[in-house]
This record gives C-alpha cells, structure tokens and sequence, in this order.
C-alpha cells in the first residue's frame, strides 16, 4: 500500500495561485493508481476536487473549480500536483491527496484507500 505526502500549501491573497504537490516513496505502485485531490474546511464534509486516472483522464468538481484548477502527474517523478489558479477566501481548506484502485477517476471519498496527512490552504481577502 502506497503512502502519501502532501506538500506546496500556505497562507495566499485572493486571486494568487498555489500548486500543490503529492509524492509516495513507491513512485511506480503510485503512478498505477487513480489519484485525487480532496478538501475540508472546519465543520464541513471533506468534498472532491479532481482527479486522475492512469489513463490520464480528468475529473473536476464543476461546482467550484471553474477552470481555475489543474490536475496533473508527472509518471517520471511519480508526483501528483494540483495547480490552484485564482484562489478565493472560500478556497480556504486542509487539501487531502488519496489513491484508489486503478479506474475511472471517482467523485466518493470511500473510493480512495489511501490519504496523505494533508496541507494547510489559506486564502485571505
């Protein structure tokens, strides 16, 4: 089973980007997998953000990402990134990098088996 390690969050103006970045030691078992980017505030309900598969097909959560956010892997370092564009206040959240079985990017948090420890996303006015 793979580990995961989040990296690339902090504290940002509004309208600013960030990248975030995800890296496992097993790079190749890592690359196999579905990956995807989730994110939680204080009192709500981790939600989705994109994903990824193998196959390098891309999902997004149309709700808020609005084109602003870029899912990626590079397969010769075997890191997953997330390219944040745009932020806004309400962008504001720990961001979660998981893996799933390899497959169709999935939406569902219960999909992923494996959760890095998380970053910190603040986004200021």
């Amino acid at each position: 089973q793979v580990q995961l390690v989040e990296s690339g969050g902090g504290s940002v103006q509004a309208g600013d980007s960030l990248r975030l970045s995800c890296a496992a030691p097993d790079r190749r078992a890592f690359m196999w997998y579905t990956s995807g980017w989730f994110r939680q505030a204080p009192g709500q309900e981790r939600e989705f953000v994109a994903a990824i598969a193998r196959s390098g097909h891309t999902a997004y959560n149309d709700d808020f990402v609005g084109g602003r956010f870029i899912i990626s892997k590079d397969s010769r370092k075997g890191t997953l990134h997330l390219q944040m564009n745009n932020l806004q206040p309400e962008d504001t959240a720990v961001y979660y990098c998981a893996a799933a079985q390899p497959g169709s990017p999935s939406r569902l948090p219960s999909s992923y088996d494996v959760w890095g420890q998380g970053t910190q996303v603040t986004v200021s006015a």
